[in-house]
């Protein structure tokens, strides 16, 4: 494959050209001639296709056609939130199974923008902090989250108690400030208390003593108008496939969460931008913050977004598969004895030791036997698979799907006499649904690039094809000529006319036959 790629330096007349296979510049002029003779002779392409980037337009820097879209994208982006309420708190504490009813969604338009932004190292990076902030939309939800109540998981009361367990005395002391404050196992809050904050009583009495301890729980407590931390990203400048890549986050170019530097390792983008050029054998890998891990993606199949063609990438099920199936995955155990089964990943390291264990929706992906604990959970692709949708020439989501499961691992804790009666049960809490679709000004946008591509990749057919056919015709006209000279001569002479003939009808010269020759 020869990919060539076009350094448009002038916007006009004329670019520099160099092909990484046969690496000798050209000149592409307004007729390109000289770029296709270059091509011609220099350089082979299996498909015939031909691949024109111009790396001055797909960076990070300020000027640059992507830039502004980076920093502030245009698509409007949609988080919906989904709960599972409890509906059979008092046979569960005797041991049945539990009972989930999914309750949603509750949506909110996304508004997020990219501040802080500077330019590192001669443009090769670019430093920011990507800030979110949420705004309900009734008319796409199914309730009023002020109003509307769910019962489910006490988490603050779970993450007390995982943190006190192994001491018998703080686990008594805990124990007496749950029975004061009538903290139980499961608690009942309306949606906006989940998801924005409420004051917790537990959290409060805790927080007298240590006062590192937040007051204050939700599932997205500070996360609205606010950021995940620092990045630096290559701008794409030295390399063209580094293009949105983080190079740290927090200042930090590793975790530190996990057992291993592989489950450390910062890879891929934010899932905010790709490098283009993307072929259907490469692994795409992002980094998430809210799993405090990257994961990887692969492709699966075509698709067609608003007549924009794209590749769907999806997360396959070894992302979170169990180390003994995937052995990659150790270095995520938090101990060898607190290693999850395949389709969950315990995240309690970066959520301050709660027992947090994250998912796709419904389980989906994972080991049956947490969908066969809980009645309520139905997996489906169509429903809960993560997905990512892009243009393979420009590297530009097109269609995304980011979905997820907030689950709380509850068991049996010494000390804690309400729970003797519990087995080791995931339990789900809410999941979510981060969708965006590029909005028609975008795709016209693409469409009209990826026109500007095809017509450019063509080119070199358009060129040999009209050669030959001029050829063709050329040779054509040639024959024609030659036949027409050689019937000229061959039949065809001027003789004078009789005497008879120039008395009759004046003098005048006659084509006629030549006369055959006297014997």
């Amino acid at each position: 494959m020869c990919r060539v790629h076009v350094s448009c330096s002038c916007v006009v007349s004329m670019c520099r050209v160099s092909c990484p296979v046969c690496r000798v510049p050209c000149v592409v002029s307004v007729h390109m001639m000289k770029f296709f003779m270059c091509l011609n002779e220099r350089c082979s392409s299996s498909s015939g296709a031909l691949y024109v980037l111009c790396p001055q337009e797909i960076v990070l820097v300020e000027g640059s056609r992507v830039f502004e879209s980076w920093k502030s994208p245009p698509p409007p982006v949609y988080m919906e939130y989904f709960f599972f309420n409890f509906t059979n708190v008092d046979a569960f504490l005797e041991g049945a199974k539990p009972e989930l009813k999914q309750v949603g969604p509750y949506a909110y338009r996304e508004y997020r923008y990219k501040d802080n932004v500077s330019m590192l190292e001669n443009d090769k990076m670019v430093s920011a902090y990507t800030y979110k902030s949420f705004v309900f939309l009734r008319e796409k939800s199914v309730g009023d989250p002020a109003v509307d109540s769910i019962t489910t998981v006490n988490i603050p009361a779970w993450a007390v108690m995982n943190k006190v367990k192994g001491s018998f005395w703080k686990a008594s002391m805990v124990s007496i400030w749950m029975n004061a404050v009538g903290s139980g196992l499961f608690a009942t809050r309306t949606v906006d208390e989940l998801l924005w904050g409420y004051e917790d009583p537990l959290l409060v009495r805790v927080s007298s003593s240590s006062p590192d301890v937040e007051k204050v729980f939700g599932l997205m407590y500070k996360k609205n108008e606010s950021h995940s931390g620092e990045f630096v990203y290559h701008t794409g400048k030295q390399n063209s496939m580094d293009y949105g890549r983080v190079k740290t986050w927090k200042g930090e170019s590793q975790l530190s969460f996990w057992a291993s530097n592989q489950s450390n390792s910062i890879n891929g983008s934010d899932g905010s931008a790709f490098h283009p050029l993307l072929n259907k054998n490469e692994r795409i890998h992002v980094f998430t913050p809210d799993l405090c891990r990257s994961i990887h993606m692969e492709f699966e199949k075509d698709v067609e977004v608003k007549g924009i063609p794209a590749f769907r990438f999806t997360p396959p099920r070894s992302v979170f598969a169990s180390k003994e199936e995937n052995p990659a995955n150790a270095g995520f155990c938090v101990s060898p004895k607190e290693c999850l089964g395949t389709g969950l990943l315990k995240v309690s390291p970066c959520r301050k030791g709660a027992p947090v264990v994250a998912s796709f929706p419904h389980f989906y992906l994972a080991d049956n036997k947490y969908v066969a604990a809980i009645d309520g959970m139905s997996p489906k692709r169509e429903h809960h698979q993560t997905f990512l949708d892009l243009n393979p020439t420009t590297g530009v989501i097109v269609r995304a799907n980011k979905r997820a499961q907030i689950n709380i691992l509850i068991s049996r804790i010494s000390g804690f006499p309400k729970t003797r009666m519990l087995n080791e049960t995931i339990f789900p809490v809410m999941f979510i649904n981060e969708s965006v679709v590029i909005d028609d000004a975008s795709a016209a946008r693409v469409q009209k690039l990826l026109l500007i591509v095809t017509l450019v990749s063509n080119f070199p057919l358009f060129i040999v094809g009209l050669g030959a056919i001029m050829l063709a015709v050329l040779i054509v006209l040639l024959i024609r000529a030659r036949k027409q000279k050689s019937s000229t001569e061959e039949d065809t002479s001027y003789s004078p006319v009789s005497d008879k003939e120039k008395e009759e009808n004046g003098t005048y010269i006659s084509l006629t036959p030549k006369a055959e020759p006297q014997a």
